[in-house]
């Protein structure tokens, strides 16, 4: 069999999820054995100075015997985040009007007293 042939025939289903920078794909391979399980690749757009560019890519292999438990897993942490934070995005890359809070001044002694910043020629 050709080497393009295994790799198609390794292929079986495929989805793929544009977020910004980052793509994911969730591709079910077959096991030489016949069995399926999962790989999800993030792969992420780096840009040079120069206009070039290169991908960083990172896989996970996840097999039916871990597919409960890692379901389990995942599905507790994103209840987790949207319970503490909310399905609001914040961030600066996702919210144009997004601001800091402002930082207050520490003054030479280590506190963090409010002042007045005066000019002596004003008075």
């Amino acid at each position: 069999m050709r080497e393009k042939d295994i790799m198609d025939q390794e292929e079986i289903y495929s989805k793929v999820l544009r977020a910004g920078r980052r793509t994911y794909f969730f591709d079910v391979r077959s096991t030489k054995a016949g069995d399926y399980y999962l790989t999800i690749t993030e792969s992420k757009k780096f840009t040079h100075d120069d206009g070039s560019f290169h991908y960083k890519k990172h896989k996970i292999y996840l097999y039916k015997e871990d597919f409960t438990a890692f379901k389990e897993i995942m599905e507790e942490m994103m209840d987790y985040i949207i319970d503490e934070k909310g399905l609001e995005v914040i961030s600066e890359r996702h919210q144009k009007d997004f601001k800091k809070e402002e930082e207050t001044p520490i003054s030479e002694n280590g506190t963090t007293e409010n002042f007045t910043d005066v000019d002596f020629d004003d008075i």
